[in-house]
């Protein structure tokens, strides 16, 4: 069984391109309320590995699950799905 097809992958926005070869991707999902029942929109961030420095902000990318490659990035870049207007 191939263990690639396992690996979790997100869609989601980049916010901030500052840093070297890193990105930081907006991620938002709906998610129920546990008491009220109501769906509220959440966000979360990812740092994702860009070793080509290709994303710009705004733009909608895939990222994938990797192993840790810093502190802080466990996920990288898979393909940029809509560059930014």
């Amino acid at each position: 069984m191939e263990t690639r097809n396992l690996r979790k992958t997100r869609t989601g926005v980049v916010i901030s391109n500052k840093m070297d070869k890193t990105i930081v991707i907006a991620s938002k999902f709906k998610e129920m309320h546990p008491i009220y029942g109501k769906f509220v929109q959440k966000t979360k961030k990812y740092h994702a590995h860009d070793e080509n420095n290709e994303a710009n902000v705004g733009d909608t990318v895939l990222i994938m699950e990797t192993r840790p490659l810093s502190k802080t990035k466990r996920w990288r870049l898979v393909q940029i799905i809509e560059k930014a207007k």
